[in-house]
């Protein structure tokens, strides 16, 4: 499975490793992503979501069901 936020669509970025002697070699930045179990009390069932962790403090902010409801308005989440 991809590496990629369910709710934000962050996923890897690239860029160089810098050296002390200013020399630059290919890395990866890795979003932080953590697989969480939410439960949604409309549908009365539990969902498992892969998401960053900025995506859970928007989460704890705004709620579950208008975090899930913004992401189907955008097409993000089905």
């Amino acid at each position: 499975m991809a590496r990629v936020c369910a709710l934000t669509g962050k996923k890897t970025l690239f860029g160089h490793k810098v050296s002390h002697s200013n020399r630059k070699t290919k890395r990866r930045f890795q979003p932080n992503l953590q697989r969480k179990r939410f439960f949604i009390p409309e549908e009365n069932r539990w969902i498992e979501l892969k998401v960053s962790t900025s995506a859970l403090r928007t989460i704890n902010k705004k709620g579950i069901s208008a975090v899930l409801r913004e992401a189907r308005e955008k097409g993000i989440l089905v």
